[in-house]
């Protein structure tokens, strides 16, 4: 491609010094270079110096490597960022983590909108997103800012923009803050057909369009002290992008790079970045890998977080803990929102809560967390975050002449353990007990069904002379359900079968003996043991291991140790995380989860989950049992619940979205495997539908289409036909069970 007099003299410059690239791209406040001096801001794409290619490998050879995502991988730091001011509030490491909301309401009604915006503020909300679909809505916009601002409310508001430039730069004159998508501000052509490009060259040549589109909102933001967020969304890449990067987090991260080169172009840096999926692996992969990007392009942009279509309950929040909160724990994000399909003002309590949690964890900040960090021994942090690998460690096998089955203990894609009690194992209780940890049952006997408790951990066990008690152990042994139970219990209450449950250290001193009557060994590590005490974990050979991390440790850090350990000495033992909470309310367990626990299944370390309650108990064994599940499928590890992709709703929506969910869940929430996307409109194109077997959009005003995934397979459904329309469609594409009635046939005559 030909270069500009502008860039050619920029190139020449840059020749003479490897270092001037990245020096040129980080000087934002200082005097403008020789080379930009020759010349006015470019207005062409050929004059803009762009961020050197990652495909040719220039990029790499220019600034060399990435080197790290976050600041301190043994810490928690924040990432440095610059301030970004967006009317009364700011954006950056400076500054407090900003909670933000999107508004429901049709941005055309005014009033409406004024009422949950303030209703929004009233909760706490540092700032509101409303949508902007056409000049209707710009001009409503400009209404609603100042009937606030009448009404006392300085709240700034974001105009969330898609295919429209031209609005853009109308609503700006309104808002404080623009959010722009890269995949379609300009290129909206949702058509998914394969591109070839034989070159770079090729590729960069349709930049033009791009910075035709995107340079005056640039200008216009610039003038007027606007805030832009640049929100790449995984759903909705540019078929350009796709063609060439495919649908993957570095395809969002270089079209977020992209416009942030056009920006950069005109000086303008008031803006923030967001790399939103709503699944959360690809939503963690995707942010750390920008923020490794922007580390050795020495840019400083504060970071949006949030996993979009997060859908509602405790599996919208434990999605988004899993995905904002992994993220938050290693010092990324400056401002959160949390997308449920609920209510904007419900989005404020975990949106502030994992604000809460994350500032709490910040070493400069919190002595206390900072003496939990300090404490943990020093080890080399080797995991690659620009990919994910599950770590799977190797289950057990059945040995000759055993009479359980301990292939059963634990699922490959992911075990759920749960925490019972002597008394739940009572005559009048047990049925009750079965049903609570996911059995079936005939008879009485219990059977394993999709999402039954792999194993069960008692701390005590019921007197051998429990007959009822003992019986229903034996029971689920029968059908494979594990039953661990510390080995100083067992020495004093023999039970046939049992896995006896050990320190390491104890575990050590024994050479693993096991207690009369148990079956296998397993031992757990609470994070203060040496690396040579871990690495014994080979030679004992335990059917598992347990990491219960001391209080006095960063459970993160010190749980990454364990398991760079375990890579180190090729430790292949399945690791179960032993979590205990205090909590009372479900909202914040599932927030603790997600966030505490879910940062370390992103990155693949973790075979399983036990939750345990720590004091008086709060929450039914079922309910802990079904949200441990939530966390394995939240983390892309077991499917046993239809997984919907679920929107948050919108000014765009073109149906009541929480009823809609509501009976879509209701007629296929019994789909495990089958992931089901409920979507209010389809603005974001096709690709909203990434993650998704089947698609249910709104088009026009009491009309959906039905989609397989990203193709559209029926069209203008009447809305009070369209959800028996998508079961039919499941059954057409073979991926449908009729429900099963929850029968339960008791024996007549007790035992």
């Amino acid at each position: 491609m030909n270069l500009s007099p502008f860039a050619l003299a920029t190139a020449l410059s840059l020749s003479t010094n490897v270092d001037a690239f990245a020096s040129l791209r980080s000087s934002t406040d200082t005097a403008a270079s020789t080379a930009r001096q020759m010349s006015a801001y470019p207005t062409t794409a050929s004059d803009i110096l762009w961020t050197p290619s990652i495909k040719t490998g220039e990029r790499d050879e220019l600034l060399g490597p990435m080197t790290k995502y976050c600041a301190d991988l043994y810490q928690v730091t924040r990432r440095k960022t610059r301030t970004v001011t967006c009317g009364p509030i700011k954006f950056g490491s400076d500054h407090p983590i900003v909670r933000q909301t999107m508004a429901t309401t049709d941005t055309a009604n005014v009033d409406a909108s004024i009422e949950q915006i303030m209703r929004c503020a009233d909760k706490g909300f540092d700032l509101v997103r409303i949508t902007v679909q056409g000049k209707r809505e710009a001009n409503a916009a400009a209404k609603i800012r100042d009937g606030l601002f009448k009404k006392g409310y300085d709240i700034p508001l974001c105009a969330d923009m898609h295919f429209q430039p031209v609005v853009a730069q109308l609503v700006a004159d309104a808002v404080e803050k623009i959010r722009i998508n890269p995949g379609n501000f300009a290129d909206g052509r949702k058509d998914f057909e394969e591109k070839v490009y034989e070159s770079e060259a090729e590729y960069v040549k349709e930049r033009e369009y791009l910075t035709e589109a995107f340079i005056p909102l640039v200008q216009k933001c610039k003038e007027l002290n606007r805030c832009m967020r640049i929100g790449t969304n995984h759903g909705s890449l540019s078929s350009r992008v796709l063609s060439y990067y495919g649908d993957t987090p570095r395809g969002m991260v270089e079209s977020a790079i992209e416009f942030a080169d056009i920006c950069r172009s005109q000086d303008y840096h008031n803006f923030v970045f967001s790399m939103k999926a709503s699944n959360p692996l690809v939503m963690v992969q995707s942010y750390r890998l920008l923020a490794s990007e922007m580390y050795r392009l020495d840019w400083d942009y504060p970071l949006h977080l949030g996993v979009t279509e997060a859908g509602e309950g405790e599996d919208g929040r434990m999605k988004s803990a899993v995905g904002i909160g992994t993220l938050l724990a290693d010092g990324l994000g400056d401002t959160v929102r949390v997308s449920l399909t609920e209510d904007p003002e419900f989005e404020y309590e975990p949106c502030n809560r994992l604000s809460e949690m994350a500032e709490s964890r910040l070493a400069a900040t919190n002595p206390d967390a900072a003496a939990r960090q300090s404490a943990v021994k020093k080890y080399v942090d080797t995991r690659d975050i620009t990919t994910y690998a599950r770590r799977v460690g190797s289950l057990p096998t059945k040995k000759e002449g055993e009479k359980v089955d301990v292939e059963q203990f634990m699922n490959p894609n992911g075990s759920v353990f749960s925490a019972i009690n002597p008394k739940m194992l009572s005559e009048g209780n047990a049925p009750y007990l079965y049903k609570e940890l996911g059995f079936k049952t005939a008879v009485g006997m219990p059977f394993k069904d999709i999402a039954t408790s792999d194993s069960v951990f008692m701390r005590t066990l019921p007197a051998e002379d429990n007959t009822a008690a003992r019986t229903a152990l034996r029971r689920m042994m029968e059908v494979g359900t594990g039953v661990i139970v510390p080995a100083e219990e067992l020495n004093k209450n023999k039970l046939e079968n049992a896995v006896a449950l050990m320190s390491l250290t104890e575990a050590i001193a024994t050479d693993g003996k096991l207690p009369e009557g148990a079956i296998r060994l397993a031992v757990e590590i609470d994070g203060s043991e040496d690396d040579e005490e871990i690495a014994k974990v080979k030679d004992l050979d335990p059917v598992m291991a347990f990491i219960n991390i001391d209080g006095k440790l960063s459970q993160l850090h010190a749980t990454r140790r364990v398991f760079e350990i375990f890579k180190s000495n090729d430790i292949n033992v399945p690791a179960i995380h032993h979590y205990k909470s205090s909590a009372s309310d479900t909202s914040e367990i599932a927030l603790e989860l997600g966030t505490k626990i879910g940062s370390l299944l992103t990155d693949g370390n973790g075979d399983g989950i036990l939750i345990e309650q720590d004091g008086e108990t709060k929450f039914s064994v079922e309910f802990l049992r079904n949200l441990g599940f939530s966390l394995l499928q939240g983390c892309r590890m077991r499917n046993t619940k239809t997984e919907f992709v679920s929107c948050p709703s919108c000014g765009r929506t073109l149906f009541d979205l929480q009823e809609t969910t509501a009976q879509i869940q209701e007629a296929t929430g019994h789909l495990p495997g089958v992931t089901v996307a409920v979507m209010g409109c389809i603005v974001n194109g096709p690709g909203e539908m990434a993650d998704a077997d089947f698609g249910y959009v709104g088009t026009l005003p009491g009309k959906v289409d039905l989609y397989y995934g990203k193709e559209v397979v029926r069209k203008s459904i009447p809305n009070e036909e369209a959800v028996d329309a998508l079961v039919e469609l499941i059954k057409s594409y073979g991926m449908w069970k009729e429900k099963e009635e929850a029968e339960e046939i008791e024996d007549a005559v007790t035992a």
